[in-house]
């Protein structure tokens, strides 16, 4: 039997209208005129309250196979679904073994296999010596490639340079298939790192955190990602820009090019600012940093003009005596925020208030995300031939994250405490209900999305 989704507000591409949308098995049939159900449809009508795409999040990190005490398929995926997410990419560098060949594809293809609440999809992985390995991936289906220009944490993953990142791109030239950097280099950190020094009492302050990872590292990378980008002509993607200095004026000239550069930021630099980190908040470390009020607000406006494609979260958990709150040390500390499923709520409380429309939030997190994995049509927005990704978003209630809200394994957030505006009240997967009023329905049924 179809189904017909029906509100006076609900998120398409032209705008937010009343409409009503018909699903046939897992796809939407069509967007109609609000009053024009089909007679045979089940109909779900949501009043007032937002319809609109499932999100997609290009940065996450499951962590399975190897180390699913951190994280895991089956906890991520709900934490997803209760936030809205009915898509996610997961990062290749902290699952054993790491995905930069084939054979570790497939292993974390049998290790997610049954346990996925939404849909996902794996990155591959570039590193110091795999560049023969990348066409085996681009073949099975991976939708794209991520590197590190800078130690990752993880010995297995590891970190490349020029001749390395020439290497990757020649073999992806021509694939169409984006490379995502991890985009600081070295040189800065090590010279920023060794002025601090190793004062015990220093590395409790956010501020020295900061320091250790200036800007220059961010603007030097980037500088050599675009003349890459003009070189190859291959897509390249800056994940987690933080900088809204020298890095992203870099990137406002060559996108103003031409160049393929797109670039994504995380709701952690739009909710937090360094000012605001108590001494001790390892909760909060992360690479790059989250840098001040004033960085916050170019990153915000930079969002707001186009600049910037893209948010997502780089939701990159560990077990809680990883982040070392005993002593508080930054220079200890994993680093990686737990955020996964609490993006929409915490980065919308910050937009709403600065009048952006919710269709601003639909590109930043759902279609451009969807473009950027190979998946527009399919996923991000809600047209005909997409998949029925459905979520059910009361934009207007106000509340406060607390722990209870964390679907994710290990429940040391920052985002604990944080106001919020903006609920989701259901989410609805290719078709069917997977969470509603905090509750997760039926059984895992995500499947991997293969790039083809």
């Amino acid at each position: 039997m179809a189904q017909a989704f029906r509100s006076q507000r609900v998120l398409t591409p032209e705008g937010i209208r009343p409409a009503t949308i018909v699903v046939e098995g897992e796809q939407i049939a069509s967007v109609r005129a609000w009053s024009d159900v089909p007679a045979d449809a089940a109909l779900n009508d949501y009043d007032d309250l937002v319809l609109m795409p499932g999100l997609v999040d290009t940065h996450v990190h499951i962590n399975e196979p190897g180390r699913t005490d951190w994280e895991g398929f089956e906890t991520a995926t709900q934490a997803a679904a209760a936030g809205g997410v009915t898509t996610l990419v997961d990062m290749p560098l902290n699952c054993v073994p790491e995905t930069i060949d084939v054979e570790a594809l497939e292993a974390k293809r049998a290790a997610a296999h049954g346990k996925t609440w939404v849909d996902w999809a794996a990155w591959g992985g570039v590193v110091r010596g795999n560049a023969n390995s990348l066409p085996g991936l681009v073949d099975a289906g991976v939708p794209g490639f991520k590197c590190f220009m800078i130690h990752s944490g993880i010995d297995g993953f590891a970190w490349v340079d020029e001749n390395d990142l020439r290497l990757a791109l020649e073999k992806l030239r021509g694939t169409g298939l984006p490379l995502l950097v991890h985009a600081e280099v070295a040189g800065p950190i090590e010279q920023a790192t060794q002025a601090i020094g190793a004062e015990p009492a220093s590395w409790r302050r956010y501020m020295t955190y900061m320091a250790s990872r200036p800007n220059l590292a961010e603007s030097d990378a980037i500088r050599l990602l675009i003349e890459l980008a003009e070189e190859f002509q291959t897509p390249i993607h800056i994940v987690h820009l933080s900088s809204a200095g020298a890095a992203l004026m870099l990137l406002e000239s060559a996108r103003r090019q031409g160049l393929p550069i797109t670039v994504e930021t995380c709701a952690h630099y739009l909710c937090f600012a360094a000012e605001e980190i108590p001494d001790g908040a390892t909760e909060l470390k992360c690479a790059p940093p989250i840098r001040n009020a004033e960085n916050r607000e170019r990153l915000l406006r930079a969002l707001e003009d186009g600049h910037i494609d893209m948010i997502t979260t780089d939701h990159s958990p560990c077990p809680p005596a990883m982040k070392c709150r005993d002593e508080g040390r930054f220079d200890k500390a994993w680093g990686g925020i737990a955020s996964l499923g609490l993006a929409l709520p915490a980065v919308w409380k910050v937009m709403h208030g600065r009048g952006v429309k919710l269709e601003s939030m639909a590109n930043w997190m759902c279609s451009a995300p969807a473009r950027l994995a190979s998946l527009d049509g399919l996923k991000g927005a809600l047209v005909e031939g997409a998949d029925a990704d459905i979520i059910v978003f009361d934009d207007a209630v106000e509340w406060t994250i607390g722990e209870s809200d964390l679907h994710f394994r290990h429940k040391l957030s920052p985002y604990v405490g944080l106001a919020a505006r903006g609920r989701v009240r259901e989410t609805w997967l290719r078709g069917e209900m997977v969470f509603s009023a905090g509750e997760f329905f039926g059984a895992p049924r995500g499947i991997e999305q293969i790039y083809t």
